[in-house]
């Protein structure tokens, strides 16, 4: 049997049971602009798409947000991670937490370069806001 042969990610989103909430974090918070289908579709073409694809373990996730391998039972685990690479990471993580997003992890810079913020959406999506500098384009 021959493998298949991925190109690239052709498209990423959460499924999404809380609409409003979803909107207002995507949309309101992060910025991004919709185009709206029927039944509330909201899709766009206009991000970047991933620089990275990876399968990451639960206990590596864990040890980012709070520096152990366990997650903690009293937190939902996350069934995926996502991360936007932003302007800035600290405002960008005020403007969350004075939105009621609760951080798990809030500017950490991790020995590869990249400073990071995470929290759970509404969806469970594990959401890091960052700064790659080694994905950014040299000027």
């Amino acid at each position: 049997m021959k493998n298949l042969k991925v190109l690239f990610i052709a498209g990423f989103g959460p499924i999404v049971r809380d609409g409003a909430g979803s909107r207002q974090l995507y949309e309101n918070v992060l910025g991004i602009a919709f185009k709206e289908e029927t039944g509330g579709y909201l899709h766009t073409e206009a991000l970047k798409g991933a620089n990275s694809f990876a399968l990451w373990p639960l206990s590596h996730a864990a040890q980012s947000c709070f520096g152990k391998d366990q997650w903690p039972d009293e937190i939902p685990a996350p069934q995926s991670w996502l991360e936007f690479d932003v302007e800035n990471v600290e405002e960008s993580t005020a403007e969350l937490e004075a939105r009621g997003y609760r951080m798990l992890l809030k500017n950490k810079t991790e020995p590869w370069g990249q400073t990071v913020s995470r929290f759970l959406s509404p969806e469970g999506i594990l959401v890091g806001v960052t700064h790659t500098p080694s994905m950014r384009e040299k000027h």
